[in-house]
């Protein structure tokens, strides 16, 4: 009984704050910013993955998009092919974390906005723009780690247990796990006031699986049921891509403030 009133006024309390009119845009804009950033960011990752350690992103992740069906699907297979920048590696670096950066910025001070409750969305533009800058470094080594990994670990284990079945079951419960790795410490980094580790787990544990089904049942729907290239033409990819972002962005948001309800109510 106790839990039930716990949980209606975790519900209660989200909504009012998500009443708030700064909410209304704030998906639609993380979602502009990610379509900016994302695609650099993947293709840089892949630059690394490729030049450095000889994979590609398809070696570590492709699995995973075998079942991301429609132009979903074919959109992020095609970004995951490793292509040499040549000597444009150094511009193109700078560009794309640039870039990133700006996603990091948006995501930040929405954080910061849910933590105070509309008080603050954090010390002014430059300080968190470096902060962001510096936050896209910490996240770009912990998805490279994750994605070295992934590439590597069914290798690891067939060597170990002598039995390459063995990392078809494990390689799931290992994607989720390493998912959620990467939420945590974008939960953990972003806020302006620093918070401990356990405060951030139920939201990135919510975050993750939400944004697995988000993408799951997505994916679905853009092979299933929606036909964008009937009404947006040629457009019909980067439409996809939009609104696949825009819900993961409502996700991310959610999975913030539900540690926010989570620890009001925990008192």
């Amino acid at each position: 009984m106790r839990e039930k009133s716990r949980f209606r006024k975790m519900v209660s309390l989200g909504f009012q704050q998500l009443n708030d009119p700064y909410y209304q845009g704030m998906a639609a804009q993380i979602a502009f910013y990610l379509m900016l950033s994302l695609v650099p960011m993947v293709l840089l990752i892949s630059q690394i993955l490729g030049a450095v350690l000889g994979t590609t992103l398809d070696d570590a992740i492709g699995w995973i998009l075998e079942n991301a069906e429609g132009t979903l699907g074919t959109t992020l297979k095609n970004l995951l092919t490793y292509k040499s920048g040549g000597f444009t590696n150094i511009i193109y670096v700078l560009i794309a974390l640039w870039a990133a950066s700006r996603a990091q910025f948006s995501m930040m001070r929405i954080n910061n906005f849910i933590n105070t409750e509309g008080w603050s969305t954090g010390k002014g533009y430059w300080h968190e723009r470096f902060r962001a800058i510096i936050n896209i470094f910490l996240t770009l080594i912990t998805i490279i780690v994750a994605l070295v990994f992934m590439s590597y670990g069914g290798k690891v284990i067939e060597l170990l247990l002598h039995d390459p079945e063995i990392w078809m079951y494990l390689r799931w419960p290992i994607a989720l796990g390493l998912f959620f790795m990467i939420i945590s410490v974008y939960y953990y980094t972003m806020p302006e006031k620093k918070v401990r580790y356990r405060e951030i787990i139920p939201g990135s544990i919510f975050a993750s699986v939400g944004l697995l089904l988000v993408t799951f049942f997505y994916s679905i729907y853009t092979s299933s049921v929606a036909k964008y290239d009937i009404i947006y033409g040629s457009m019909a990819t980067i439409v996809a891509l939009m609104f696949w972002f825009f819900f993961m962005a409502w996700t991310f948001c959610l999975g913030m403030l539900f540690n926010k309800v989570w620890s009001d109510t925990k008192r």
